[in-house]
């Protein structure tokens, strides 16, 4: 699936990915009827194959004790090039694993039984919170005739040439392209980036020139990843 990096009017995706169907159905259902777009999968590896397939969705909830692969594993897998806004929706009431999975996953932690009514205030209050997702992030989404970026397998199509970029470059990209359009401020994008870390600004600017340096047609004249100076960064397809 290719999709073109615009504004687009397509109802927001959510990615279900738990083993219980009765659980996928009842979210289908309530998200369907309000106005949301549902994918569904019965394990983590049924859920990272979707995103390879179709593009990464506005948000995943996500089931903890899955077999194959569990809730954490692909919360691991798909967090390593993405930002993608993770509720954790499961049996799961430890209190470790609850902080484990709000420090290092996921935006919001529900309980099993749950009120389906209330999980959609959550992913609602969330995508507010992380960004405008003012159009569609495909398998492989175009930005214009010389620029395509591939997020799950990490690369870029840079004038018909494959550039492998890293998890870090791969990330910094999404999150700045989910906002296109606006600036990011740096203090959001070092906590997206490094949610467990310190880490300051000297080292995203040199990821930022990396990037630049894969992408841009001239590093140092821009023309997609834009600096705004004292602010933080922002996106352009123009």
């Amino acid at each position: 699936m290719t999709g073109q990096f615009e504004e687009s009017h397509v109802p927001p995706r959510i990615l279900t990915v738990d083993d219980d169907v009765v659980i996928r159905n009842l979210i289908r259902l309530k998200f369907e009827l309000a106005g949301y777009e549902v994918w569904s999968a019965a394990n983590g590896k049924e859920g990272l194959a979707l995103v390879q397939e179709r593009g990464l969705p506005h948000l995943a909830i996500v089931d903890l004790e899955m077999p194959g692969m569990s809730g954490f594993e692909f919360c691991r897998a798909v967090l390593n090039y993405s930002d993608l806004p993770i509720i954790i929706l499961t049996a799961n009431s430890a209190e470790e694993t609850i902080i484990e999975g709000i420090e290092q996953y996921a935006e919001d932690y529900v309980t099993k039984p749950f009120s389906p009514r209330e999980l959609l205030a959550r992913v609602e209050r969330v995508l507010r919170r992380v960004g405008d997702f003012k159009y569609t992030l495909a398998a492989e989404t175009r930005i214009d005739k010389n620029l395509s970026i591939d997020f799950a397998n990490q690369r870029a199509i840079v004038r018909g040439e494959r550039v492998d970029l890293t998890p870090t470059e791969t990330k910094l990209l999404y999150i700045l392209m989910r906002n296109g359009g606006h600036t990011v401020t740096t203090d959001f994008i070092l906590r997206r980036l490094w949610p467990q870390q310190e880490v300051f600004e000297d080292a995203l600017r040199v990821h930022i020139r990396h990037l630049r340096q894969k992408i841009e047609p001239d590093a140092a004249s821009p023309i997609y990843v834009l600096t705004d100076r004292g602010v933080g960064y922002r996106f352009s397809s123009k």
